[in-house]
């Protein structure tokens, strides 16, 4: 199984862990102070954090980041 493969699993294990309704109503303090709703999304940001960081190093394209060579850059220098 290819890392690209692996990575959208990750993503796509995300996006149906976004969706908590299973402690909608949940009351528990995490830490003595911290809703366990926000918890669970404090620790989701950071999975999601994660999984980006996957992407961009293991399954970004090649040659994204630099700039197509202009066609008229001849042109332009003969014109000044």
């Amino acid at each position: 199984m290819s890392k690209k493969t692996l990575i959208f699993g990750y993503l796509v294990l995300l996006f149906f862990l976004h969706q908590d309704s299973w402690l909608k109503n949940d009351g528990t303090l995490v830490m003595g102070f911290l809703p366990a709703t926000l918890a669970y999304h404090m620790a989701f940001v950071v999975a999601a954090t994660l999984g980006w960081l996957l992407v961009v190093k293991f399954a970004w394209p090649d040659g994204l980041e630099s700039e197509p060579a202009s066609e008229n850059s001849g042109e332009e220098a003969a014109d000044s």
